[in-house]
């Protein structure tokens, strides 16, 4: 029984930072999103809606739904080691 082969962290981020700049149009390079700045408000300055096209596209490109109602989304969202760790563990493709 073989797995899919997991991506080091530090790709997966890299990886989910250029999504998030590509799907926002962000006038930011995904090299200038530090792991640990937060995404939302201060930080990066993303809001609510961002987040909702932000969630759509992780669920296009990693195969499962990041749900509006879920009780973990203020620290998923938290910065991007932290989606990114979600990501990690959630992925199924």
């Amino acid at each position: 029984m073989s797995q899919a082969p997991q991506t080091p962290l530090n790709d997966l981020m890299a990886e989910v930072a250029a999504l998030i700049v590509e799907a926002l149009n962000l006038d930011v390079t995904p090299e200038d999103i530090q792991p640990d700045d937060p995404l939302y408000g201060e930080g990066l300055g993303l809001d609510s809606i961002d987040m909702l096209e932000i969630s759509l596209v992780i669920s296009k490109q990693y195969g499962f739904q990041l749900k509006s109602d879920n009780e973990n989304n203020v620290k998923i969202f938290a910065s991007l080691r932290s989606l990114s760790e979600h990501i990690a563990s959630q992925r199924t493709k």
